[in-house]
């Protein structure tokens, strides 16, 4: 009779596009911040794409990150600036690295699989990643419990009728699905997945330390801040759009851009058009660790979402919960997975998507001196806290890998420990 070991450490491998290429990346890191906050729980590695600079093999805050190489390094270029499916809009030749990436992510994946015998997957979004997780027990090999977790570009964009057979086959496979919004649950639904596998588990946010109110700070009277991938979802172009009608109640006032994407050029075409190149300012990307600042010292913070043409839309809206967290007013675009979120206080405004003259009046009355107090902005921060700090946040994926490890200790051989 086989005996399993209850001391060691269980072997979780994570699998995702997104991924920092290096300490301080701009890219978001959401899916490292978990995982770096997994390794009291787990023997944790990451499987990601490589990327021109980046490591083949490291060690980043106790997680062993392995990148799969998928074409020359010079063409490595599909997922970082925006993005898959904005770098396959934007660029269609990029559709030419496709299958190299595929082929890719299935070979490290299946030798990773094989080598590592890993306890629990994490594979995040259903395309491709928990697609290629759940075909290779088709074809022989081994795979441990699977969890996916959908972030909203694989569920809202990819409709296509085979793509959501894919889905559902993905979601047959899984241990279990995790979504960051009841948006995204009700999509699932709708697509024919069953509900007894579903739940909503949202990333994170330091809220702890990182994402905190700094009394010492003044705050701006004028400044507007917006920080986010230069993507059509993000919805820059109208909150360009919305600042004539904002200078002219407030000529003071002025736009600060924090990120960078496909977008630029146009967003940049866009403010000259307007003549606001003096009043829109593009600062570029900016770290983790620089971003407070930025929140802590704005008037307000306007996430302007709306859907894309590709159908694509903001999963949860982290950006928007950094803002609550460092104690700045926010206005933000009310799309669906945004609607059950954020709290109904005075600090946080919704508008309707794509309106540029509704997001004009938001704005203008969230820099009305006096209108929105320290109070309020606490009000706001506290009903985040409790739902979206990585403590909890960590916590809750935690218990769902560790339950569904249970199923690989019994079906596994047990490793010399």
């Amino acid at each position: 009779m086989t005996v399993i070991s209850t001391s060691r450490k269980l072997r979780l491998l994570v699998i995702a596009s997104t991924y920092p290429r290096w300490p301080g990346d701009p890219e978001p890191a959401f899916v490292h911040e978990l995982a770096k906050r997994l390794t009291d729980s787990f023997e944790v590695i990451a499987l990601c794409p490589h990327a021109p600079g980046a490591a083949v093999d490291e060690v980043l805050d106790g997680v062993r990150v392995v990148r799969y190489r998928y074409a020359p390094a010079c063409f490595e270029t599909l997922v970082n600036d925006g993005g898959i499916i904005s770098n396959l809009q934007r660029n269609p030749w990029k559709w030419l690295l496709v299958p190299g990436f595929f082929i890719g992510l299935s070979w490290r994946t299946w030798r990773l699989v094989g080598a590592l015998r890993p306890d629990v997957i994490h594979a995040h979004w259903l395309l491709p990643q928990g697609l290629i997780v759940a075909l290779l027990g088709l074809f022989g090999r081994y795979v441990p419990p699977f969890v996916v977790t959908s972030h909203g570009a694989d569920l809202f964009a990819l409709r296509a009728r085979p793509l959501q057979a894919l889905k559902r086959f993905v979601a047959r496979r899984a241990a279990a699905i995790t979504v960051v919004s009841a948006a995204m649950r009700d999509e699932l639904l709708r697509i024919g997945v069953t509900a007894e596998k579903i739940s909503v588990q949202p990333m994170g946010v330091d809220l702890a330390e990182r994402f905190t109110p700094d009394p010492s700070v003044e705050r701006s009277r004028n400044e507007i801040l917006f920080v986010g991938r230069l993507v059509e979802k993000k919805g820059l172009r109208h909150l360009i759009d919305a600042m004539p009608a904002v200078l002219r109640v407030h000529p003071t006032a002025f736009l600060t851009v924090a990120g960078f994407g496909p977008e630029e050029a146009e967003r940049r075409a866009q403010a000259q058009q307007l003549r606001l190149q003096d009043k829109v300012r593009f600062i570029g990307p900016v770290s983790q660790e620089r971003l407070p600042a930025l929140y802590r010292r704005a008037a307000v913070f306007v996430a302007p979402f709306v859907q894309a043409s590709s159908g694509d839309q903001e999963g949860f809206g982290l950006v928007s919960v950094e803002a609550i967290g460092s104690g700045c007013p926010v206005v933000i675009g009310s799309v669906p997975a945004i609607q059950q979120v954020f709290p109904d206080t005075c600090a946080v405004m919704l508008v309707q998507p794509g309106d540029a003259e509704k997001l004009a009046t938001a704005i203008i009355e969230s820099l009305k001196p006096n209108q929105i107090s320290a109070a309020d902005c606490a009000i706001a921060r506290n009903a985040v806290v409790s739902s979206y700090d990585w403590a909890v946040v960590a916590k809750r994926y935690a218990n769902l890998l560790r339950a569904s490890a249970v199923q690989s200790e019994l079906q596994m051989p047990t490793r010399v420990l």
